[in-house]
């Protein structure tokens, strides 16, 4: 799957806010065609704009068609969001099942979102291959234009990954067991001359509660001198 071969495209949106908004999202996501068909507010949008902040270059790059036949010529396949499901004889996705679909192809995909009044007209679903319903809450399945495009832009972002990691930016190494332990004397030794194990029969399992605390994840060498520091300007005090 290429995040370049798919493109969003929002029916007659009827808020410049909302076009930025989605750009935003389309950029933290990968995604950068954008098509518009037949926006509400006279294009380009001075909103538009300044809500998408540094996702300008997809406003800017944005297609304009005046109707969803023009806006779909160029596509292969054609999902179309509804929170909705309607009598219309399309074979329905779940998210899941979208994203798995179009993880698989190679070909043109465009991703159709209604206008934030009404949504998505029974021709533009009929101008369409599949149905695509994002699982929300039955009481309200009505979704804001931006989040509707941010919550499918991401899970095909994700979909592209097998694993996603992050480097740990803090160099310091994890401690030996030799250095916990070392640590584990030096706080036990100074609780014990603050008379910190009472009663004296407790004194045990007090211990073993310390211990785990500092076992649940790795230490660094560096949080051990800070904790150590930390301590020892308590017994200072």
């Amino acid at each position: 799957m290429s995040l370049k071969n798919i493109s969003i495209i929002l029916v007659k949106p009827q808020i410049g806010e909302n076009i930025g908004a989605t750009a935003r999202v389309m950029k933290n996501f990968g995604l950068s065609n954008l098509i518009l068909v037949d926006p509400k507010e006279q294009w380009p949008n001075i909103k538009a704009i300044y809500t998408s902040v540094k996702a300008v270059d997809i406003i800017h790059k944005a297609k304009v068609f005046k109707t969803t036949k023009e806006a779909l010529s160029k596509s292969d396949i054609v999902f179309a969001t509804s929170a909705r499901i309607r009598n219309i004889n399309k074979k329905i996705f779940s998210l899941e099942e979208a994203v798995q679909t179009i993880r698989k192809s190679k070909k043109k995909i465009s991703i159709l979102f209604g206008p934030e009044n009404a949504g998505l007209s029974n021709e533009d679903l009929i101008s369409s291959n599949y149905l695509l319903k994002i699982p929300t809450d039955k009481k309200y399945e009505s979704l804001n234009l931006s989040h509707s495009v941010s919550v499918v832009a991401y899970s095909l972002y994700v979909s592209k990954f097998k694993n996603i990691e992050y480097k740990n930016t803090d160099k310091s190494e994890i401690a030996t067991q030799k250095d916990l332990f070392k640590f584990y004397d030096f706080l036990i030794g100074n609780l014990e001359k603050t008379g910190f194990f009472r009663p004296a029969e407790k004194k045990l399992f007090m211990i073993k509660s310390i211990k785990n605390i500092f076992a649940k994840q790795p230490l660094t060498t560096r949080e051990l001198r800070t904790l150590m520091g930390i301590f020892s300007s308590f017994r200072k005090y």
